[in-house]
C-alpha cells in the first residue's frame, strides 16, 4: 500500500523566469531550470503561472506529443496555430492544443496596457503521433454555479473540452469565501491556488501555493476570507 503524502509547496520556492515582458513562475522543472527531483507530478509535466505584458507574448514555436491546456485567469491571449486555429481566450473560457505529430503556435497579448496572466498546463497524451486539434469552450456560467467544474478532461464530462488522457481530468472552481469541496481522490493530485487563499486541511495555502497529493484519498478545501480560485489536477 502506497503511503499517503501531501507534499505543500509555496509560491516563493518556485522557479522563476524573468526577462522584462514575461513574469514566469513554473512549478516544475522548464526550460534552462532543472531538477531531477521536481520533473512532474503524476502525468503533469508543467504548470506555468505566466504574466506577459501588453504588446508581447511568445511568438510562434513548435510542440509535439502532449496535451497543452491554457487558463486565463485576467486579462486575454491571443492564439493562433498552423492548423488555421484562431481565439481569443478570456477568463472562464477553457482552451486545449493536441499536438500531437507537431504544431506551431503563437500566443500574444495584444492590449497595449494591460497584462495577460494566465496558467498553462502540460500532460502527456495516452496515444502519441495523433493528428494536431484545438478546442475551446466557455464555462463561466458552470463556474458561477458554485463548486468544482471539470476543465480538461480524458473521461468524457459533459462540461469540459476533451484531452487525449483518459487518466487526466482538470478541476477549476471559483470559490466563495468560507466555500468548502472535496478534493478528487486519484493517485496523483495536484491543487494550485492562482488566486486568494485556500485551508487543504490543516495546511494553508496563500495565492501561488500548490498541494501535491499521492495517495491521499478525499480532501476538504476551503476557501479564505477573500474566496480563490481553484485548479487541480487528478490523475491516476
Amino acid at each position: 500500500m502506497t503511503t499517503p503524502v501531501i507534499d505543500i509547496r509555496r509560491s516563493g520556492e518556485r522557479f522563476a523566469t524573468t526577462i522584462g515582458w514575461l513574469d514566469s513562475k513554473h512549478s516544475f522543472s522548464f526550460g534552462r531550470h532543472y531538477d531531477p527531483a521536481n520533473t512532474h507530478h503524476g502525468l503533469l509535466l508543467v504548470s506555468n503561472d505566466d504574466v506577459v505584458r501588453g504588446g508581447s507574448g511568445f511568438d510562434t514555436h513548435p510542440h509535439q506529443d502532449m496535451e497543452i491546456v491554457t487558463w486565463v485567469l485576467s486579462g486575454e491571449l491571443e492564439h493562433k496555430d498552423s492548423e488555421r486555429n484562431r481565439g481569443i481566450i478570456y477568463p472562464g473560457l477553457a482552451q486545449r492544443m493536441s499536438a500531437g505529430t507537431g504544431i506551431w503556435h503563437s500566443e500574444m497579448n495584444n492590449s497595449g496596457t494591460t497584462d495577460v496572466h494566465f496558467v498553462q498546463m502540460w500532460v502527456l497524451p495516452d496515444t502519441p503521433r495523433i493528428d494536431p486539434g484545438y478546442e475551446q469552450l466557455d464555462i463561466n456560467a458552470e463556474l458561477s454555479k458554485g463548486g468544482l467544474v471539470p476543465i480538461a478532461s480524458g473521461q468524457g464530462h459533459d462540461a469540459a473540452i476533451s484531452i487525449r488522457q483518459r487518466d487526466a481530468v482538470l478541476w477549476g472552481g471559483r470559490l466563495r469565501a468560507g466555500e468548502t469541496v472535496t478534493v478528487p481522490d486519484d493517485r496523483h493530485v495536484h491543487v494550485f491556488v492562482p488566486i486568494g487563499s485556500a485551508d487543504l486541511d490543516e495546511h494553508h495555502l496563500d495565492r501561488g501555493d500548490a498541494a501535491r497529493l499521492t495517495a491521499a484519498g478525499e480532501r476538504r478545501l476551503t476557501a479564505g476570507p477573500d474566496g480563490a480560485e481553484v485548479l487541480i489536477w487528478a490523475t491516476a
